[in-house]
């Protein structure tokens, strides 16, 4: 009965009710909007960096010199570490790529038939490349999709020609793949921050360069290790011992545990997006001010029916629980209209940028239940002043 008669005074008031909802939805909205596009970003930006091989542990020289290059030695050494599934060399180059009369500024790697697990490569067309490519020195190459689409205009560009620029001239590759590389939304969403790659044999890379060795060796460990730190600390431990026996204690070899920091980016953006909703949150007790204003001005205009159901037999806690479930109703209306639009909005983002859409619930569920507590608490100053007034002055009033 009294839920019904809390609708009914709500709705009596319409324009007042619909704008202290508002206010609630705003502060509820903005919360969940940051949440949610904060934890869709974070799962983008870590899918992201799996693809680009920052879900790997990687070895390089903290030298550049022709003398601190790895070699097929060091390769074979980490591959005989307990907990080392695999080894791959790497060259790098940054340079510039001319396809169909376009300049694109990109990342040259040299790899071998080991990339699409170490660095998780996959071709959306074509194919990418093979131990007889690296055999036989091929000039072919695998370009990024994002590469092949500001070229052509479209993803599939197997068999056309790329003109990559390496030690000071442009050599022509035949196009045998296009990459899907994950990080075509993030290109478009930072305008270019992220370079664009192109892969090539690295025997080719080597023999273009007239370089022996390579720059870096990225190293694929196994499931169980992946998996924990722990693990990860020991192989990387064993991985810098292996080497320093075999190269000497003062290698100037680093080991770097790729996927750690993929885990430290990831708590930034956790705690960045964690702050930014502690501050969109304190428009919730501006909502909750907004609501103790609302039934503060309810109170004063229904002093004489407050005053009629008290002298027909209403008791106080009557009267304070029916303006409290108003508060309540009111929060409770505004905080579930706001998570929707939030929801509903970065869905739509989401949509529009090729991001998949991935929603971290609790917080929002958080939001929605403190404006709803706010609501109780603000509103019960209100409640606890209807329920005090005297029946005989009420119905003067």
């Amino acid at each position: 009965m009294i839920n019904r008669i809390c609708f009914i005074n709500i709705f009596r008031a319409k324009t007042r009710s619909a704008l202290t909802v508002c206010a609630i939805s705003v502060g509820v909205f903005a919360v969940t909007l940051i949440s949610a596009a904060g934890t869709a970003g974070k799962e983008q930006v870590s899918k992201t960096l799996e693809t680009m091989g920052i879900n790997s542990i990687l070895v390089q020289h903290e030298n550049t010199a022709a003398s601190a290059w790895l070699t097929e030695d060091d390769i074979n050494a980490i591959n005989r570490v307990h907990g080392v599934t695999k080894a791959m060399p790497l060259m790098a180059s940054v340079n510039k790529t001319q396809v169909l009369n376009k300049n694109i500024n990109c990342f040259t790697w040299g790899v071998n038939s080991n990339a699409k697990e170490i660095i998780s490569l996959e071709a959306m067309h074509g194919r990418l490349i093979t131990t007889q490519d690296t055999a036989a020195k091929k000039m072919v190459c695998v370009i990024d999709e994002d590469i092949a689409r500001a070229a052509y205009g479209r993803s599939n560009v197997v068999g056309k020609t790329a003109r990559v620029l390496l030690a000071g001239s442009y050599h022509d590759f035949e196009i045998i793949g296009v990459a899907k590389s994950g990080i075509s939304t993030l290109q478009s969403a930072l305008s270019g921050i992220i370079p664009n790659f192109v892969y090539i044999p690295i025997t080719t890379m080597q023999m273009i360069t007239g370089r022996n060795g390579y720059d870096k060796i990225a190293v694929l460990i196994n499931e169980q290790g992946a998996n924990s730190g722990a693990d990860d600390t020991a192989i990387i431990d064993s991985i810098s011992r292996t080497l320093s026996d075999q190269r000497g204690e003062n290698s100037g070899l680093i080991v770097s545990n790729l996927l750690q920091q993929k885990q430290g980016l990831e708590n930034i953006m956790g705690t960045v997006t964690l702050v930014l909703s502690l501050i969109a949150g304190i428009s919730l007790i501006v909502s909750g001010l907004t609501v103790m204003t609302t039934m503060l001005v309810s109170v004063n205009e229904r002093t004489r029916e407050i005053g009629i159901k008290k002298s027909i037999g209403a008791k106080d806690f009557d009267i304070a629980r029916e303006f409290l479930l108003e508060s309540v109703l009111l929060s409770g209306m505004g905080s579930g209209i706001g998570a929707i639009l939030g929801l509903i909005v970065t869905a739509a983002g989401c949509a529009i940028y090729g991001i998949e859409f991935t929603a971290n619930f609790s917080p929002i569920i958080l939001a929605v239940s403190v404006a709803v507590g706010l609501g109780g608490v603000f509103g019960a100053y209100p409640a606890v002043k209807a329920a005090r007034l005297a029946p005989i002055e009420a119905l003067r009033q």
